[in-house]
């Protein structure tokens, strides 16, 4: 359960229309994008402006500027809809450029009084992840760094930073649709790459409500769909955050996470990051 938290952590559609792109849509025949079924030039300047909205409502500069961050919170993880049991707490730091994030999990274990313990991490890298405990770093499973990896190139933040400042990435606009109950604006965006995501915006905010794409199992060739939904924002240090996540894959629910502490621009070492690092390394910068 703890590898299935630190694994899920990185990080951003609860109905999904036929007429959306998707994500990895090489391997999907229907989302090929010809010269032909190129969207019009209307849906195109109203998905870019819809995005432009979405960039302002989380905080504009302070949202794009962010250096790093700090969450502290509990996560629940579930299988089949349902629970496992307990809701572990974390610490997560992660830092934008160069990349690399860091989640703590923390026990809470003691033979006469209980008490918190910081013995088991989770360091990932541009390429990589690793588990360190007492006895030193082991590499992640595969698969768990598979995961990771996807999320991380269809999150929000590579979506900003990167697809939409290239000019052959095709934005557009696939109407309005109801979201838990909340009036959405639904956004497809599809690189040259034939990438694709699907992100949700509160028509009354502009703030995300989910992001999703698909995948196709290279062993099984069967179609996924993953998808992060964000819900109780509040604002820190002038950006909008979501203190409340949840993780679906193929509909099912598979993680919950709920934030009670958040900071950004935090002085973090660098060693924070070192996989090679001691376990005790310091959180806080110099």
């Amino acid at each position: 359960m703890r590898r299935q938290i630190g694994s899920s952590l990185l990080g951003l559609a609860v109905v999904f229309a036929g007429a959306r792109m998707h994500a990895q849509a090489s391997a999907i025949p229907s989302a090929q994008v010809s010269a032909e079924a190129q969207p019009a030039s209307g849906e195109q300047s109203k998905g870019r402006a819809l995005m432009a909205e979405m960039v302002k409502a989380l905080g504009g500069d302070a949202w794009l500027n962010r250096q790093n961050w700090v969450f502290l919170g509990s996560a629940a993880t579930f299988y089949k809809g349902m629970p496992h049991e307990g809701a572990p707490q974390f610490e997560e730091y992660y830092r934008a450029s160069p990349f690399a994030e860091r989640v703590i999990v923390i026990t809470h274990s003691g033979i006469f009084i209980a008490t918190n313990h910081k013995d088991i991490a989770e360091i990932w890298t541009p390429d990589n992840g690793y588990e360190l405990t007492f006895r030193g770093k082991k590499p992640l499973p595969e698969k768990d760094v598979q995961d990771y990896m996807r999320r991380r190139a269809h999150s929000l933040e590579t979506v900003v930073h990167d697809w939409l400042s290239k000019p052959d990435t095709i934005v557009t606009y696939e109407g309005s649709n109801m979201v838990a109950r909340r009036l959405a604006e639904q956004v497809s965006i599809i690189t040259a790459k034939n990438e694709a995501v699907t992100i949700e915006l509160e028509e009354s905010t502009h703030r995300p409500l989910s992001i999703s794409f698909q995948w196709r199992d290279p062993l099984y060739k069967d179609l996924n769909t993953d998808e992060i939904q964000y819900d109780d924002y509040h604002m820190v240090q002038g950006i909008a955050t979501p203190y409340a996540v949840t993780y679906l894959h193929n509909g099912d629910m598979t993680q919950q996470r709920f934030f009670t502490k958040i900071a950004y621009n935090q002085p973090l070492a660098d060693e924070l990051f070192n996989p090679d690092a001691p376990l005790s390394v310091k959180t806080k910068g110099k």
